[in-house]
């Protein structure tokens, strides 16, 4: 006999989780289904664990750049310990136990779509008018002969691992290959980045990637941009990448960070006439719509993979469902990647804009000669910020900086619409409307002609019962 719910949520990561709390504080009747751990990818293998083994090194950093401050010194199992606190060491039993006392029937298992309203986990058939599915997305490995039989590290190995190995090589230049090598190279890995594009970060502007790169040569990480992984092999103890340059690298640990695809196979969409596209994704309409009473939101949309905008639709479609709706839009999606000096950006690249016919001009500005007093804390600060502006509509369309706290004040952009991307991850904020705007002027305004910025607030929300924390 089928169970009765007034929607089920399929996956509890970010989105997932967002979504639930808005039906059940709005008095619905849901379950949610989970496979692994409430939390999802960000809370456990991603976010919290990659920001929390980051700060140790950059606060290192900063104490070398700062004047009359010496002496600091990296712990690794300390570390590790805080480490594992913050991912709850694994363990999600205190999140089942808040959504089971808000009202929510938690389900464990890998869910299966069986008909319109209706899904199957290990033998149970729950029925709802509406299904929401934020299943995320699993890492793939890049097309690299012999790759799969060497043995590799994704993102959950390298953001839960107990030792640092000694040699190191990251397939991947993108936010992954850059944040992760650079904390296990201040831990003591020797580690080379394999980038196939010219640049690491190939997706933000070249004058992202340029500096980026330039300054993680100095430090020591082997930076290879330009050239691809052909083949893979063991040799003894050591695992043997040969590229396409013909060189070869040797390392004790491979570390693949090529992209990610959208959780979706055995899913049983086309019970429901779902198609995911050539990606794998779910594609969604302005209202995270996928088809009558199906609803899709975070990566399993490929609509951008950050958790900030997971939320955001997770909101959407709770809304959309409630009888509210109102359109997602993604004008101004703030991004940040934390190697050292920190990477942020906000909008629209050139080459995106050039892709929808708009006319661009740009500048680039030299923080440490434009302002008095850039980074009080530095004694040699370097940074960099980069407009992109539509001179016929008289609109700001994008920014980017490579500085030191980028991520504080480059990603308040200018349109109210985008949901913000919070220091260190993502925000647990009560539930409301879509972003709002307010005018704020960035920290380091010493500058005799400061412009204002406007901060957009991310209105993500917490379970009743379930205390706030970092997801």
């Amino acid at each position: 006999m089928s169970e009765q719910f007034d929607a089920i949520v399929i996956g509890m990561g970010p989105g997932g989780e967002v979504a639930a709390s808005h039906l059940l504080t709005a008095g619905r009747r849901v379950a949610v289904i989970e496979q692994e751990l409430i939390g999802g990818e960000c809370g456990y293998w991603a976010c919290i664990p990659s920001k929390t083994l980051l700060r140790p090194p950059e606060a290192s950093a900063e104490v070398e750049r700062a004047a009359g401050v010496e002496g600091a010194r990296l712990d690794w199992p300390a570390t590790r310990a805080w480490r594992d606190d913050m991912i709850r060491h694994l363990d999600d039993s205190d999140q089942v136990t808040g959504y089971e006392k808000s009202g929510a029937t938690v389900v464990r298992g890998a869910a299966r779509i069986t008909g319109p309203g209706t899904v199957e986990v290990n033998g149970r058939t729950l029925s709802a008018p509406d299904l929401v599915i934020a299943t995320g997305s699993d890492a793939v490995l890049p097309p690299v002969e012999g790759l799969d039989a060497v043995g590799v590290w994704t993102n959950r190995e390298a953001t839960t691992l107990t030792e640092i190995p000694d040699r190191v090589v990251m397939l991947g230049g993108s936010a992954v290959g850059a944040e992760l090598g650079g904390f296990l190279h201040r831990f003591g890995a020797h580690v080379t980045i394999v980038e196939r594009s010219a640049m690491l970060l190939s997706r933000e502007e070249p004058r992202v990637g340029e500096p980026l790169g330039g300054r993680m040569r100095a430090e020591g990480i082997d930076v290879r941009a330009g050239v691809t992984a052909t083949a893979a092999h063991r040799d003894g103890a050591d695992t043997v990448l040969t590229l396409d340059d013909g060189t070869q690298l040797r390392c004790d640990v491979v570390v693949v960070g090529a992209g990610r695809r959208p959780r979706t196979s055995g899913l049983g969409l086309d019970t429901i006439g779902v198609i995911p596209g050539e990606k794998g994704e779910i594609g969604v309409d302005e209202h995270c719509r996928a088809a009558e009473g199906v609803w899709a939101i975070g990566d399993v949309t490929a609509v951008m993979p950050f958790t900030h905008v997971a939320k955001y639709q997770g909101r959407i479609a709770a809304d959309a469902i409630l009888g509210r709706p109102h359109p997602a839009t993604y004008g101004g999606i703030p991004r940040v990647v934390f190697t050292d000096p920190e990477v942020a950006a906000v909008g629209l690249t050139q080459a995106q804009a050039a892709q929808q016919g708009r006319r661009t001009t740009t500048t680039e500005l030299d923080l440490t000669g434009a302002l008095a007093r850039p980074w009080t804390y530095e004694q040699n600060p370097q940074g960099h910020l980069g407009l992109l502006a539509d001179p016929d509509q008289g609109v700001l369309l994008g920014a980017w900086a490579v500085a030191p706290m980028a991520g504080e004040w480059t990603t308040r952009p200018p349109w109210p619409s985008a949901p913000r991307s919070r220091s260190r991850c993502c925000s647990t904020r009560s539930p409301s409307s879509p972003p709002t705007a307010r005018v704020s002027m960035p920290r380091w305004s010493n500058s005799t002609s400061p412009t204002p910025i406007t901060e957009a607030h991310d209105d993500s929300c917490s379970l009743p019962g379930v205390a706030p924390d970092a997801r």
